[in-house]
Formats: structure tokens, sequence, C-alpha cells
């Protein structure tokens, strides 16, 4: 495995994000390469080979997701907007109460990157506005200008003011309307919350930004805002306004940093010069240290192992394996469902998480396996640097053994590279099936199970 010293590796870092040329495609070849270097470094912290087959193009494929991720940077919310806008008699009084009001486009789906812990989060934008001056702006451009800012690295309130801020200085209207939905994921604290199968999985929060006739939050014209999302399950009790967010919603933010490798700190801090931010400014000077430490949430934990390895010595009920003196018409299958499951994608170093079903066949009359302990095992294995595909035949693998040898797992996941890189593709969900003894060859005995996998799984 490589090594590199932390002087080689300041040195290597400064020289990469400050080199700079008067070609922009120069720039940008420089600073992919500094952001692979930095995800280098990284890995290696973590105990990684960087030559393994599944991990030698990640630094790549990581510093793509970040250019695509963070190009808000480079694009001008003025430019879209004054290229836009159509003239439209009727819509020229700024009061309130004339035909051709409210224009609201709904239900916009994006990602950003979170400030704290720069994991992308994802958001749903409602965006509106109260046409004036006797001209209106094309409904795609409303998505547009959303997408410049999100496309940075945020915190929902701000996110909110600054679209609001932008529309309302390009098109000028009677005044503008933002309300987003915003989902953050929230991965346990392996150092305490390694067993706890009732961890929240999601941090939601909803927050809103209003200019002219939507600047005062109790004005009437919210009430055709929040009359027309009601559908969609918001609550305007408990939208945030202006300034009224609290800071604490990245779950990275409450939690204890500990020691971090200063190697690793060095390295995230390039990536976000690289990137055109400022590692000192207010809001990120904590964020390289909890990036680091949310990577080393998949660093191998002799601890952990300890405790998988104990909880199998003491949880296997011998029943189980029973030599073939019981025959399956004297066993029933039992389904042990949704075991939440967190892990990151070696392939882009992006979270995915979701649910594992595993069923196997116990003697009537016996207790099936703590369910605890299949949650362990589960745990064990998302907490690594991962593929879902793996991670399913590797919980197969290992509980076969205790569960008698006839086991079927399935696993269901959301992946964030799937949102935040790529085709952005928002809702979808992988489901992946390893199967082993009889149900590699009963496909009764794996109908029966996959029925009982309720059809509304959360991920």
């Amino acid at each position: 495995m490589e090594h590199l010293g932390q002087y080689d590796l300041n040195c290597d870092l400064k020289n990469g994000v400050n080199m700079c040329c008067d070609e922009e495609s120069f720039v940008k070849e420089i600073n992919t390469t500094s952001i692979e270097y930095a995800v280098k470094v990284l890995l290696m912290d973590l105990g990684e080979d960087i030559n393994r087959e599944g991990i030698i193009k990640t630094p790549h494929r990581v510093a793509k997701a970040l250019f695509e991720g963070t190009r808000g940077y480079k694009q001008s919310a003025k430019e879209i907007v004054e290229g836009a806008l159509f003239p439209e008699a009727g819509v020229d009084s700024t009061k309130v109460g004339h035909a051709g009001e409210l224009v609201i486009v709904r239900d916009l789906e994006f990602y950003s990157y979170c400030e704290s812990c720069m994991l992308p989060f994802y958001f749903k934008c409602h965006v509106g506005y109260v046409p004036s001056g006797q001209r209106v702006l094309g409904l795609s451009k409303l998505s547009r200008v959303t997408n410049v800012f999100a496309k940075r690295f945020q915190e929902p309130q701000r996110l909110a003011n600054e679209v609001c801020s932008a529309l309302h200085q390009g098109i000028e209207p009677a005044g503008v309307a933002v309300v987003l939905q915003c989902t953050h994921i929230n991965i346990p604290d392996t150092e305490s919350n390694f067993f706890d199968s009732n961890h929240k999985g999601l941090v939601e929060t909803l927050v809103s930004s209003g200019s002219g006739v939507f600047e005062n939050n109790d004005a009437d014209t919210w009430g055709d805002v929040f009359g027309l999302l009601k559908v969609r399950g918001i609550d305007k009790d408990k939208v945030h306004v202006k300034r009224s967010l609290d800071q604490h919603w990245c779950p990275s933010l409450s939690s204890k940093i500990g020691e971090i490798n200063p190697i690793m700190i060095t390295a995230v801090s390039s990536i976000l010069k690289s990137l055109g931010e400022d590692p000192i400014r207010k809001e990120l000077v904590g964020t390289p240290s909890r990036y680091a430490k949310w990577l080393m949430n998949f660093q191998y934990c002799n601890d952990i192992y300890v405790k998988l390895n104990g909880s199998l010595r003491s949880g296997v009920d011998d029943s189980l394996h029973t030599n073939g003196e019981v025959s399956f018409d004297d066993k029933e299958l039992h389904s042990d469902l949704n075991l939440p499951f967190w892990s990151q994608c070696e392939h882009h170093l992006l979270p995915f998480h979701g649910v594992v079903h595993i069923g196997y066949f116990i003697p009537k009359g016996f207790h099936p396996v703590e369910k605890s302990l299949l949650q362990s095992i589960v745990h064990f294995y998302g907490f690594k640097l991962q593929v879902q595909e793996r991670l399913t035949k590797q919980i197969a693998e290992t509980v076969s053994p205790l569960l008698g040898g006839n086991v079927i797992v399935v696993v269901e996941a959301s992946h964030t590279c799937m949102i935040s890189r790529g085709i952005e593709k928002f809702g979808s969900n992988t489901s992946t099936i390893a199967v082993l003894g009889r149900f590699s060859t009963d496909l009764a005995a794996r109908t029966s199970f996959l029925e009982s996998i309720p059809n509304a799984t959360s991920l």
C-alpha cells in the first residue's frame, strides 16, 4: 500500500489547489487532479488499498461528481432570467386583487451539498411569484434559477433566501414565495448507536422565504401559496421562515468530533478550495473535520468486530441445526423484515441506506434467532465502503450457518449517487437478492417470502 508523509501531502495539496492558468479548461484539469489526489489520501487513511479494482477509479469519480454538484458557482441566475422574460398584458399591477395573480410551480426536485458535512441532501422546491410590469418569466426558468443555487454548498434557509432574492431582482414582480421540503440522511454514530435499531434515518425540515407582497410571513398572499401546497402535506405552522431554522438541522452538528488525523482535514480542505469555496468561511470552518469523521464511520473497527463475534457466540440457537433430522414439512418459514442499514458506496464515496429482509426456516415450536443479532450483522457489513451486491452476499453467507443453511436475503436501498450525479433520478431504489440452500431451488418458498415484504417499504 502506498504511503504519503504529512510534509509531502501538505506541499502537494497546496500546490495542487493554488496553481492557476488563464485557460479555464486547464484550471479545471488542475483542480480535478488535486481532488483526485486528496481522495486517494482519504482512502489510504481509512486503510483502503487505492489500487483495489473497485476503488482504483473512485478518486476520479468523486472529483467528477463534486464538480457536477457544485457547478452553480460558475452559473449566473441573472443571465437565466434576463433571457426569458416575456410581455403579457394585464399583469402590470403591483396590487393584489386583480386577474392574473399568483403563478406557482410545485414539486421541483433537487439535491444540494450540505455545507456542514459535505453530504448531499434532497429537497422539493415550490416556488411562485405575483407578476407585475406586464411581463412573466418562462416557467422552466424557475427551476433553472433554483438549480443554480442548489449546486453549491448550502443550508436550507440560505438556499431559500438566495433563490427568492435572485428571482425578485431578476423578474421585478410584486413578490416571490419559496418553500423547500428538505431531507438529510442521518447516519448513526457507530460509537454509541451501533446496535440501536430505532435510530431515525432521515432528518426533515421545511423552510420558506418571501419578498414583496410575501415579505410579511402573515400576509394573506401566503394563504394562497399554502392552500395550493396543502395537498402536498405541508403544514404552514411547521414551516421555518427567514433566519428561524434550527442551526443543528444537519445531524453532524450535534455529534462530537473527537480526534481526526490532520492529514485528512488538510485533504478535505483542499477539496473545498478546488471547488471554489473558502474553507475558513465561518460556516465551513468545521466541515473538513465533520466530513472526515463521517468517513471514519466506514473504517474497519476492531471493537465492532469483537462486539459482533461476541453476539454471534451468545445468540445462536442450536435448535436450528437439525442435521437433517427434521423434514421441511416440520419447518415453517420465518421472516425478519425491515432491518435498517447505512453504508457508503465505494465507487463515489456517497451514502446509500435502506432495509434488509431475511427469511429462513425454523422447526415448528422453536423460537427464531434474536432479531438484534441479525441487526448487528447487518450493521457490521453496512459500515464499510461497499456495493449493494456485495453487501447482500456477505449478509447471506454470514447468517446462513446460524440459520440452518436455508436463507434468503433481500436488500432494498436508496442510493445518493442516483440523485446527486449522472441521471439525477429521484425516488428510485434498488433491490438485490441472495439465496442459499432450499431457497435456491424452491420457487414457492422464495415467492412466499417475497410476498411477505411490505409493498410500501420506506427508504
